[in-house]
């Protein structure tokens, strides 16, 4: 029995970067504003270590850029949008996308965002 148990323990430990590595690349944006209008853009997530990365986006004519981590299903990135800060939350899906809503400080209200690997 303890035997079992630290293979599994091995099985996660050896899985962890594995997970956190993949989710670095390309990715295409479907989401809703604030208003509940709909946007589309892509995402390229660069990762900088084994749980943290940066993420930048790209929606119509806007851009930004953000710091991100993974700690297990939930993804989240701190962005700057012009000169407003805001923050994403995702869940990340078995098949590699990843569903989120979002706000930027100072807004009331939350917008919708999925990223679809490319």
């Amino acid at each position: 029995m303890r035997r079992m148990f630290l293979l599994a323990g091995m099985a996660i430990a050896f899985a962890s970067p594995a997970l956190a590595q993949s989710i670095g690349g390309d990715y295409a944006v479907e989401g809703t504003n604030l208003d509940g209008s709909s946007y589309g853009g892509t995402a390229k997530i660069v990762l900088t270590s084994e749980t943290t990365c940066e993420i930048y986006w790209t929606t119509g004519p806007s851009t930004s850029q953000g710091i991100c981590m993974r700690n297990g299903n939930a993804f989240s990135a701190g962005y700057v949008m012009g000169e407003a800060i805001g923050l994403v939350i995702y869940q990340v899906m078995d098949d590699g996308s990843m569903e989120g809503i979002w706000t930027i400080a100072g807004q009331p209200g939350t917008g919708t965002e999925n990223l679809r690997p490319q």
